[in-house]
């Protein structure tokens, strides 16, 4: 059975045709032509991503008319088995391969393409605006279960959960909740897709989910954690703890790697860090002041 999530926008898709007499990006073959890409390529995954990825696609494909991009999102789990298995070019990840049980990290090439800060989101009227962690905890695990309890209004909390498959849930988990598994009781809500989860918590009296900051807007409120705002220049350092590389996965033996390379080539360069990746609300990789492992070990860089 499909999730509501899905029926509203849990799989999005972006196809354009390719257009014949418009100019194309090329590379220089050995001859000193030109070699003009054409082809179809698939990215499917996390839907975190997702907004950066398919307006990635638009501006490509406007570069190279031959080529054809389909964007799709289904979760980081789906992403990566869909890379690992060569049944989508790229897989979108929120989370490492290493991370995920049923995926085998030799099969699949990491490409960390930005960053993205993830934080948990509530009703604008719950009456509060911070919570400790330890409080944050506390309601995630079902353990308080009225706003009052946390200094808010009586108002019993409605959960929005994510699935397991999600890698922004996974995110939240391990760097939000230290690893404490999220209370699935009666009356909790369970979505795939980010502006879904936006949607239920902006209109359900008492809700608490979590986003990226790229959801971010004015129809739920973004609350602190130990007086810590949830805001890009708070995880280029790593005070605000609860952010995640966002990863593009390619087979490493797929039989697109011309296509692949140039898609991720293209997300990767520093107009489209500086222009698209950081208008849409993401982080690029480079204003990053700490790098982070698949074991969660912090550097400085």
């Amino acid at each position: 059975m499909f999730k509501k999530g899905m029926l509203l926008g849990g799989v999005v898709a972006l196809a354009f045709t390719a257009l014949v007499g418009c100019g194309s990006a090329s590379t220089k073959n050995q001859s000193g032509g030109e070699n003009k890409l054409s082809g179809t390529l698939t990215a499917v995954g996390s839907s975190a991503m997702q907004p950066v990825v398919e307006e990635a696609s638009k501006e490509f494909m406007s570069k190279n008319p031959g080529v054809q991009v389909t964007v799709q999102g289904g979760g980081s789990g789906q992403g990566l088995t869909s890379a690992m298995n060569d049944t989508a070019d790229i897989g979108n990840s929120d989370v490492f391969a290493e991370e995920k049980e049923k995926i085998d990290p030799q099969k699949v090439v990491d490409h960390k393409v930005f960053v993205v800060g993830m934080a948990p989101v509530a009703h604008p009227q719950v009456g509060i605006d911070n919570l400790t962690q330890q409080q944050l905890i506390d309601i995630f695990t079902g353990k308080v279960k009225n706003w009052k309890e946390v200094g808010g209004k009586d108002q019993k909390i409605v959960l929005v959960n994510r699935p397991e498959s999600s890698g922004t849930r996974a995110t939240f988990a391990q760097w939000a909740l230290k690893g404490n598994k999220e209370f699935r009781g009666q009356g909790g809500l369970e979505e795939e897709s980010s502006g879904t989860v936006r949607k239920i918590v902006a209109e359900t009296p008492g809700a608490i989910g979590y986003l990226a900051f790229s959801y971010f807007d004015k129809s739920v409120i973004a609350l602190k954690l130990d007086g810590v705002e949830p805001k890009n220049e708070n995880v280029y350092d790593n005070k605000w703890k609860i952010w995640a590389y966002q990863h593009m996965y390619t087979n490493k033996n797929g039989k697109n790697k011309e296509l692949e390379e140039a898609f991720i080539k293209f997300i990767t360069a520093p107009e489209t860090q500086q222009g698209l990746v950081t208008k849409l609300g993401y982080i690029p990789v480079t204003n990053m002041k700490v790098e982070r492992d698949a074991k969660g070990n912090i550097t400085k860089k």
